[in-house]
């Protein structure tokens, strides 16, 4: 029963943030906001809604292995398989300085959470804690990013081309849709976190392997879902925006909101799993930089990557 439940709480997550996206960006439409602050902040943070609740449910609920796990599993993933996945398809061209400004933003956040845990790691504790003041930390560096953001779209305001509203995009529809995905998104993540770790002490797995795989995996479909379909329409920039996006948002706004909400103990195995994910974002910006595209061979050699990584976490544990 657990397993029908974990697939259930998915595809509320899914369709949650499908909703969540959705009804959002029909809102920022009607507040006549620049294409480019919808993308990078409200298509990024709906996407990234999932590992939110899901690593905030689970710290609230003592299971901390998960709520790390699942940041860090959840940007490997986006790394190598959603990246992987929709280069592949089509060759991911990086021409806006936005993306080429955002992907080193999200190699300093990875160094910020490799930094805050490093201490514990190196001391050698088996588990340590990311306090409140880490959490202040990794906030104070999302509002950073955020005033990056805005800043940039409203510098490109005057050259930019607002995205008008439509007489069948209403305020008071799109409020429903909005929050109904928000509802979805809750009950699906408390239903995937009480399962997965049902099923995690039931097949002797530890709760920091389901949080980096099969959690993970289930909270970056809405990721994989809207690259490739952005892959697919040759929209490159929003392919490969949505997923630095998104990883932004999952070490600074998840972390940071989880730990500030209650402080997280940190087994000192996902040092290894943060210093993984630190070295993909640096490929990830080598092959953004080489020629400014993505490639299919790129994509393959980033999906390789995951399986690599995925066996070595099984045979880990």
């Amino acid at each position: 029963m657990s397993y029908v439940l974990l697939i259930i709480g998915f595809v509320f997550l899914i369709k949650g943030a499908d909703y969540f996206v959705d009804g959002s960006s029909n809102i920022a439409r009607l507040l006549q906001i620049p294409p480019i602050l919808i993308g990078l902040t409200i298509v990024a943070l709906g996407t990234s809604s999932p590992e939110a609740t899901v690593s905030i449910i689970a710290a609230m609920g003592g299971n901390a292995d998960v709520a790390v796990g699942n940041v860090v599993g959840s940007n490997i993933f986006n790394i190598t398989i959603v990246v992987g996945m929709a280069a592949f398809l089509f060759p991911l061209k990086v021409q806006s300085e936005t993306i080429r400004k955002e992907i080193p933003f999200t190699l300093l956040a990875s160094i910020v959470m490799l930094v805050l845990i490093s201490d514990m790691a190196l001391q050698g504790f088996s588990s340590n804690m990311i306090t409140r003041g880490d959490g202040i930390i990794f906030l104070l560096f999302l509002s950073i990013f955020m005033y990056y953001v805005i800043e940039l779209g409203l510098r490109s305001r005057q050259n930019a081309t607002l995205t008008q509203a439509t007489d069948n995009v209403k305020w008071g529809k799109n409020i429903l849709i909005t929050l109904v995905g928000l509802a979805a998104i809750i009950f699906g993540g408390d239903l995937v976190v009480s399962n997965a770790t049902k099923i995690a002490y039931s097949l002797g797995m530890s709760e920091t392997l389901v949080g980096l795989t099969i959690i993970a995996i289930g909270t970056s479909l809405p990721e994989l879902v809207t690259s490739i379909s952005a892959a697919l329409k040759k929209e490159s920039e929003i392919a490969l925006g949505n997923i630095v996006g998104s990883n932004i948002f999952n070490i600074l706004f998840v972390l940071g909101a989880s730990s500030v909400i209650t402080p997280i103990a940190v087994n000192d195995k996902v040092f290894i799993d943060v210093i993984i994910m630190l070295v993909l974002t640096l490929v990830l910006l080598l092959f953004a930089r080489t020629g400014f595209k993505i490639g299919k061979r790129e994509g393959l050699m980033l999906a390789v990557a995951y399986v690599v990584y995925l066996v070595y976490v099984i045979l880990r544990n």
